[in-house]
């Protein structure tokens, strides 16, 4: 209730809203989020990242929220409507409601417009994505991959039940890891630390680890949403609906917990955890 001063004045003094952190107001103006449930989910996601010192770590994160292909392209690190911004560009068919975004499987793909070598740093890189679908495909949910094995990017659960990640170089940095009793579901982290920390995660822990010396360099060619971008040609699509995503830098064991904590955080906000 209001707080009448001096009787009838007519003066009141309204309830203090909660204050709104300036990153997340910025990517709700830009994105023109109305609804106050996903304002509230992109404030605390923020708040949240930062409190764990995570914030300054992410080069992109894409919340896909709003429901449409407008609000879904926005970076909430940079939301200027920008390649430079690394803003999505997406193309082919795509489905876009209040779970995220679903590619068709077929011809979609979403351009983050981000050069591993132009903006991230070897041996100190991570990827993510939140998968909301259960099932094995041929394709690749965050890739890009060019000659002499030089890839970075993982498939979630491969048609043959395997997951694969890679991290330079997949001759021998890639960790393979079987999914046969384990759901495509939830939030995935590609990580690498060091030179000789490679780790996989899922849903805040650890699936595994390669120690293996990296012997490769950073990528040149965008990062794809839901294929892969080769020297090729753009190939492996896939169909998960997919409701985060996030490229940045390395994440410690505890930083990659308290990663997911937030992210999940955000999606019971929004009421489209799994």
């Amino acid at each position: 209730m209001p707080v009448i001063l001096g009787g009838n004045t007519g003066i009141y003094l309204a309830s203090l809203a909660p204050a709104v952190d300036p990153d997340a107001q910025a990517f709700i103006t830009a994105a023109s989020i109305t609804d106050p449930t996903q304002q509230s989910a992109i404030n605390q996601l923020v708040v949240d990242l930062k409190g764990y010192g995570i914030w300054t770590k992410m080069k992109a994160l894409y919340p896909f929220v709003g429901g449409t292909a407008s609000t879904h392209k926005f970076n909430l690190k940079d939301p200027r409507d920008l390649d430079a911004a690394f803003r999505l560009v997406f193309s082919g068919g795509w489905t876009h409601s209040s779970t995220g975004v679903t590619p068709n499987g077929t011809n979609g793909y979403a351009d983050t417009k981000l050069s591993p070598s132009g903006v991230l740093t070897l041996n100190n890189t991570h990827i993510s994505l939140y998968s909301r679908t259960n099932n094995a495909v041929a394709g690749a949910d965050f890739a890009n991959a060019e000659s002499g094995g030089r890839t970075m990017g993982f498939n979630i659960k491969w048609s043959d039940n395997n997951g694969y990640y890679d991290m330079y170089n997949q001759s021998t940095n890639r960790i393979t890891y079987s999914m046969a009793s384990t759901n495509s579901t939830g939030l995935f982290v590609n990580n690498r630390t060091s030179n000789v920390v490679h780790n996989i995660w899922r849903n805040g822990g650890k699936l595994s680890t390669n120690t293996n010396t990296q012997s490769g360099t950073l990528t040149t060619l965008n990062l794809f949403i839901a294929a892969q971008n080769a020297s090729a040609g753009i190939a492996y699509y896939t169909n998960r609906n997919y409701s985060f995503a996030s490229i940045g830098d390395g994440l410690s064991d505890t930083e990659a917990a308290n990663f997911y904590t937030a992210v999940q955080n955000m999606q019971i906000a929004l009421a489209r955890q799994v």
